[in-house]
C-alpha cells in the first residue's frame, strides 16, 4: 500500500483511526475466558465492530507472545482474519524490533512473509543496519519510532546532538535519507503534540503513526492542528479506550460505539481541512 493508497482509504472511510490489539488475557470479558482462544476470538468480534471505521489495526507483540505457543497462534489468527476478510486494513506489528544484519533481516522475514503484516515498529537506536533489511520488501512499511509519549523519552530523545538539534530530530533527519514516504512512516507520541510543529518542519511528506488518545490523555483535535499535512498524514491509534470500553457481552458493540464517536472528529478534522 503506498502513502497515495493509504490517503485514498482515509478518504473513503472519513476516518485516520487506527485501533490497537493490545489484547490482554486478564481484562477480557469473563464469559470469553472459557474459549479455546480468547484472544482470537475478543480480536475477531472487535474486528467485526470497528473495520469500516478504521484504517488500520495494531496488534502490540508483547500481548501475545508474553502466552508462548499459544500466543503467536492467536495472533497469526487475528492477522489471517483482517487479511482475509478486510484486505484494505493496514496491519501493523508493533514489535519495536531494533537489531542489525542477519537479525533484522529475520525479523523483516517473519513479520513481512510469515504474519504477513504490512509494517512493523523499529527501534533505530543501533541506525541505518537495524532498519534497511526492512526496507528492501515491496509495498512494506517501516515505522520508525521518533518521539514517544513515555515519561522516560526525555532521557535520551531530548538531548542535545551537539549540532544544534535534539536527538529525536537528528533521527528524523538521518533516517528519511534511508527511506521515501511510501515505505517510512514515524512514531510521534499524542502528548507531545505541539512539537509535531518540529517533526513536520523535518518530514512533512511522511506519515506519522500517533499513539496516546483516549487513556492516555493525548488531544486528537491537538495532534491534527499541528501534525495534517496535504494528505493527512496522520494514524491516529487508540488502544485500551476503545478495547475495554464494556466487560460485558456487549462489548463489541460499546468498542464500536467508542470507535465511532473518534471517528466522527476525525470526520471533522478532515471536513475543515478540506480533505474529504
Amino acid at each position: 500500500m503506498t502513502a497515495l493508497a493509504l490517503f485514498e482509504e482515509i478518504k473513503r472511510k472519513q476516518s485516520f483511526l487506527c485501533v490497537g490489539l493490545d489484547t490482554e488475557l486478564s481484562k477480557l470479558p469473563p464469559h470469553l475466558l472459557g474459549e479455546n482462544f480468547p484472544l482470537f476470538v475478543f480480536n475477531r468480534h472487535i474486528i467485526d465492530a470497528t473495520n469500516d471505521l478504521v484504517i488500520a489495526y495494531k496488534p502490540n507483540l508483547a500481548f501475545y507472545e508474553c502466552l508462548g505457543a499459544a500466543g503467536w497462534q492467536q495472533l497469526e489468527m487475528t492477522v489471517n482474519y483482517i487479511r482475509e476478510k478486510y484486505p484494505e486494513i493496514l496491519i501493523i506489528a508493533d514489535a519495536k524490533r531494533g537489531d542489525i544484519g542477519n537479525t533484522a533481516a529475520k525479523y523483516a522475514e517473519a513479520f513481512f512473509h510469515n504474519l504477513a503484516c504490512d509494517a512493523v515498529t523499529v527501534a533505530p537506536y543501533m541506525g541505518s543496519d537495524s532498519v534497511r533489511p526492512f526496507l528492501g520488501f515491496e509495498g512494506k512499511w517501516v515505522i520508525l519510532l521518533a518521539l514517544t509519549s513515555n515519561a522516560g523519552a526525555d532521557d535520551f530523545q531530548m538531548l542535545s546532538t551537539g549540532i544544534q538539534e535534539r536527538l529525536f530530530e537528528s533521527v528524523l533527519s538521518k533516517s528519511k535519507q534511508w527511506g521515501n514516504p511510501d515505505n517510512m512512516m514515524y512514531v510521534v507520541g499524542a502528548t507531545r503534540a505541539s512539537m509535531l510543529v518540529k517533526v513536520r518542519q523535518l518530514v512533512p511528506d511522511h506519515f506519522l503513526l500517533i499513539p496516546g488518545i483516549g487513556a492516555q490523555g493525548g488531544d486528537l483535535n491537538e495532534v491534527a492542528a499541528y501534525g495534517c499535512n496535504s494528505r493527512c498524514g496522520l494514524i491516529v491509534n487508540s488502544s485500551r479506550a476503545i478495547l475495554y470500553a464494556d466487560n460485558s457481552p456487549r462489548f463489541a458493540e460499546v468498542a464500536r460505539e467508542k470507535a465511532r464517536e473518534v471517528q466522527q472528529q476525525m470526520h471533522a478534522i478532515l471536513v475543515s481541512r478540506s480533505l474529504v
